[in-house]
């Protein structure tokens, strides 16, 4: 019963993720209909997104603390359940203060989800199965990218935009009453299910992972990546209409498909690498093994400001974006092969609360870049990234293994003193 039970929760996870995607896109979806109701400038709406992004960017790390403390079921379920009561809100807003406030309590719930997502698969898989249960757990963001924009499109157009907010808002409350119900497990030092209640680590001090070089190696690598995903992201509509001369409807029609490129290699990165852990490579050589590949094809990137067809270049965004899904996958997991039970949630957080402040930063530089000069730059850019980021995993964190703290660290220093 346990074995069946955990990959329920895995596909728990998988729709929290998409959930997450999907409940943050709809603003972006129903914008100009709210700007006309409520005459809200495009100024206003860019601090829109930004009360978003710091209530983000903040609950990355605090609610990554914050789980690894309490455990993924509890953080989780407070998550999911913050960002959803939040989309709801949406849909009785009556001005630019309350849109406001309500984008900051998005951020607030949805800065926990990915954190709470790693822990979670921490707690009930073992390092056989845990890329491959990674890569369902995130890849449900990229499936939520891909739906958002025709349910919103549907669910407006025959209902209002307001219930483009509850609807989603309603599933993410139903989905807290299910997580709720569930029986926990804690998974035992073989990685089997046990059926105890989840045993709760030992609280790392928040300095002393600040002070940890492969703490400090995951974050800065994050720090330096997200800003080209952001870029995917915010950008390329702007690029396909500026630069390929698309219509609105047909960026549509097309945007998806590198979204469905990295919802499916978030679970292919992840069962590539548990392929190669079974057959006996080492953790390290495994996940370093798919995060090289990914970082060799995404090379392929300056090649979409040279080819002169459009189906060319949005194939080649759904490489790029195929990579990113491998990448991801094996990082996140290979914090988790590192931080298990004691940070992985906490140094998830801190890393990703790194990429959101790194996104906030490049942002303006790359309006700047595309003012004055054009996108290409920025391809070429975004090419060599990755590359660079795998010779600093390489070089700053030689070995993924699992690190000690607490008295778990002091007795491998005293076995460490025994055997020289």
């Amino acid at each position: 019963m346990p074995s069946r039970i955990r990959w329920f929760v895995l596909v728990l996870v998988f729709l929290a993720t998409g959930l997450n995607f999907l409940d943050r896109q709809v603003l972006s979806m129903v914008i100009i209909k709210i700007q006309e109701e409520f005459n809200i400038s495009d100024v206003e709406y860019g601090m829109v997104n930004t009360s978003f992004l710091i209530s983000y960017a903040l609950m990355f790390t605090i609610g990554g603390r914050l789980i690894d403390k309490f455990g993924g079921k509890l953080g989780m379920a407070l998550s999911v359940g913050v960002w959803s009561v939040a989309t709801s809100l949406h849909g009785v807003m009556t001005g630019f203060g309350q849109l406001l406030a309500f984008r900051f309590l998005l951020g607030v719930g949805e800065g926990g989800c990915f954190p709470g997502a790693a822990k979670t698969v921490y707690e009930w898989f073992g390092k056989k199965e845990r890329a491959l249960a990674n890569g369902i757990a995130i890849g449900g963001s990229a499936i939520g990218a891909v739906l958002a924009p025709p349910l919103t499109m549907l669910v407006a157009t025959h209902y209002g935009w307001r219930w483009g907010f509850v609807l989603p808002g309603m599933v993410g409350l139903v989905w807290v009453l299910v997580w709720v119900l569930i029986p926990w497990r804690r998974r035992t030092g073989g990685g089997a299910i046990g059926e105890l209640p989840q045993e709760k680590a030992a609280s790392v001090p928040f300095m002393t992972l600040l002070k940890n070089k492969e703490a400090l190696a995951f974050i800065l690598i994050r720090f330096l990546l997200d800003p080209v995903f952001y870029f995917l992201m915010f950008w390329v509509p702007k690029y396909l209409n500026e630069e390929r001369g698309l219509s609105f409807e047909r960026i549509g029609e097309l945007f998806w498909i590198p979204f469905l490129a990295l919802g499916v290699s978030n679970i292919a990165g992840g069962w590539f690498s548990d392929k190669l852990v079974s057959r006996n490579l080492s953790v390290n050589a495994s996940r370093k093994t798919v995060m090289g590949l990914a970082a060799l094809i995404t090379l392929v990137a300056p090649m979409i400001a040279w080819v002169n067809s459009v189906n060319v270049a949005i194939m080649l965004m759904a490489i790029l974006m195929l990579a990113h899904g491998f990448w991801i996958t094996n990082y996140i997991t290979a914090i988790s092969d590192v931080f298990g039970k004691y940070a992985t949630s906490t140094v998830v957080g801190l890393s990703g609360t790194a990429g959101a402040v790194a996104g906030m930063l490049i942002n303006p530089l790359i309006g700047l870049v595309i003012q004055n000069y054009s996108y290409t730059p920025l391809w070429v850019v975004a090419g060599i990234m990755y590359p660079f980021a795998f010779l600093l995993l390489v070089v700053l964190i030689p070995e993924i293994r699992p690190v000690a703290f607490g008295r778990e660290a002091h007795a491998a220093a005293v076995l460490e003193g025994v055997r020289r």
